[in-house]
C-alpha cells in the first residue's frame, strides 16, 4: 500500500504506518492526518470496534477500513456507521485506490469549506437585530436565526420542517384578520413582497408583537425558485409611540376624553349610519355653570381636578357606545346613537344634573358643579356635525338663561348662539 501511494500518478501521497490502535490515537492528537486507512486486525484491537474508537475521536477525518474477505462484515458494519468505504486486501496496487483516496480527501476538503463557510454564515445571521426564517419550494421551514427564535419563541429545532404559516402566524393590528401568507405568494410570483402596515406577529405563546416585514424569494445555482426568506424586526416600540401620537392628538390632555377632531370624526360616521339605517341620534351640549368662580377663588389646580371628575362622572352616566368629549374650556360634548334620543337625551341630562349633585373631594375640601346642557337631534336639528353642535350649544345658553342647572331641546325660534 505504501509503495502505490508513494508512485502514484494521483500522488505522491506521504504516510505513516503504527501497528498498533493507541499509537495511531496518540499520533492522530498531533493533527496534520488527511485519511485514515486502518486495519480491522491490529495487535491491540479487532473488528468493528477499532473503527468506533478511531470515529468518536476522529470524525472529522475521512476513515477507509482495510479487510480480509472475512471481515467484510466488519467493514460494511463500520461504512454504516460513517466509515467512507472500505479496501480489500490484496488489490492495494490497483490504481483505483490512489485515485479513490485522493478524490474522498479533495471530498473532505471541500465539506470542511463549506461547513466553514455555514458556520460564519450563521454567526453573521445570528450577530444581525434582523429575525430572518428561511422556507423550501414548499414552504417548510428549514432555517431560523437567533432573532427570529426570539421573536417567534420557536426554538428552529422545533420549527423545522413545518408550514411556515404554523410558526410565523400573522394577523392585521386593525381588523384583526389573518393576513396572507407572504410565502405563498412570493412562491406564487417570484417576487419580493412586503407585510402591510400595522401587522402583528402572533407568537407561541399567544402574545403579540407588532413587526414590519418583507419576503424575498431563494434561487438556486441555476437560477431556479428553491424556496423564500423572511426578514422581519420588533417595531412594537415604534408602533406604540405612534399609537400614543394619533391618541394625543385625538384627546384632550387633562380629561384623556376626545377632543373637537375625534368627536367631530366620530359625529360623522354615526350620521352616516343613521342615514343609511334610516335611525336619529343626539347631541348633549353641556358647559358647567360658575366654573370661573371655582377657578378663581380655588385656583387653577382645583379647577382641573373639578374638570377631571366631572369627566369621569360623565362617562358613567352614559352606555360604551356613546362619546363623552371635552369640547374646550369647563365644555363637554356628549354624542348618543342608540335608543330612543329625545326621551333618553333627557334622561340623560337629568342623570348628569343628578350626578353632579355629589361634592368632589380635593385636597380635603368639597368642590361643586352644575351644568346647564342642550340638545340638538339629527336628523331634524341639523344634517352634519357643525350644525348639531351650533344648535345644542344654542339651546344650551337657552338652559342657562332659563336659571342654570337646566336643560334644553333645541328649536328653531331659538335665537343662534356664535362658538
Amino acid at each position: 500500500m505504501e509503495d502505490a501511494l508513494l508512485h502514484s500518478k494521483d500522488g505522491p501521497f506521504l504516510t505513516e504506518c503504527l501497528s498498533r490502535l493507541d499509537a495511531g490515537l496518540s499520533r492522530l492528537q498531533k493533527g496534520d492526518i488527511d485519511l485514515i486507512l486502518v486495519d480491522l486486525t491490529l495487535a491491540d484491537s479487532k473488528g468493528v470496534d477499532t473503527f468506533k474508537a478511531l470515529f468518536a475521536e476522529f470524525s472529522g477525518t475521512p476513515i477507509m477500513t482495510l479487510s480480509a474477505d472475512e471481515e467484510e462484515a466488519d467493514s460494511l458494519e463500520a461504512v454504516q456507521l460513517g466509515a467512507q468505504g472500505y479496501l480489500s486486501k490484496g488489490y492495494f496496487v490497483s490504481s483505483l485506490v490512489p485515485q479513490s483516496l485522493r478524490n474522498i480527501i479533495l471530498r473532505k476538503n471541500v465539506e470542511k469549506q463549506l461547513n466553514e463557510e455555514q458556520a460564519r454564515a450563521e454567526i453573521v445571521l445570528n450577530s444581525i437585530g434582523e429575525a430572518i426564517i428561511c422556507t423550501n419550494i414548499n414552504g417548510e421551514i428549514d432555517y431560523l436565526n437567533v432573532a427570529a427564535e426570539a421573536l417567534t419563541g420557536w426554538a428552529k429545532v422545533d420549527a423545522t420542517g413545518h408550514q411556515v404559516e404554523r410558526i410565523f402566524k400573522v394577523i392585521n393590528g386593525i381588523t384583526r384578520q389573518v393576513e396572507d401568507s407572504t410565502v405563498e405568494l412570493v412562491l406564487k410570483r417570484n417576487a419580493i413582497v412586503d407585510l402591510p402596515v400595522n401587522t402583528l406577529l402572533i407568537r407561541k405563546d399567544g402574545s403579540e408583537v407588532h413587526i414590519e416585514d418583507s419576503t424575498s424569494p431563494i434561487h438556486d445555482c441555476d437560477g431556479k425558485l428553491a424556496g423564500a426568506v423572511i426578514v422581519f424586526h420588533d417595531v412594537s416600540v415604534a408602533q406604540a409611540a405612534t399609537d400614543k401620537l394619533a391618541h394625543m392628538a385625538q384627546h384632550d390632555a387633562l380629561t384623556n376624553l376626545p377632543n373637537r377632531i375625534l368627536l367631530n370624526d366620530r359625529i360623522a360616521q354615526a350620521i352616516h349610519l343613521a342615514k343609511r339605517n334610516g335611525t336619529r341620534l343626539a347631541l348633549l351640549f353641556l358647559d358647567l355653570d360658575n366654573f370661573k368662580h371655582t377657578n378663581d377663588s380655588l385656583g387653577h389646580a382645583s379647577g382641573d381636578v373639578l374638570l377631571q371628575s366631572v369627566a369621569q362622572r360623565l362617562s358613567d352616566c352614559v352606555r360604551g357606545s356613546d362619546t363623552v368629549s371635552r369640547y374646550g374650556g369647563d365644555e363637554f360634548v356628549i354624542l348618543l346613537v342608540g335608543g330612543k334620543y329625545a326621551e333618553d337625551a333627557a334622561h340623560i341630562a337629568e342623570k348628569i344634573q343628578l350626578a353632579l349633585l355629589q361634592p368632589f373631594q380635593h385636597d380635603q375640601k368639597d368642590l361643586y358643579a352644575q351644568a346647564s346642557i342642550g340638545i340638538s337631534l339629527y336628523p331634524g336639528d341639523g344634517q352634519d356635525a357643525e350644525t348639531l353642535i351650533k344648535n345644542a350649544d344654542t339651546a344650551m345658553y337657552c338652559a342657562k338663561s332659563a336659571g342654570r342647572n337646566n336643560y334644553a331641546f333645541f328649536h328653531s325660534d331659538m335665537k343662534p348662539h356664535s362658538i
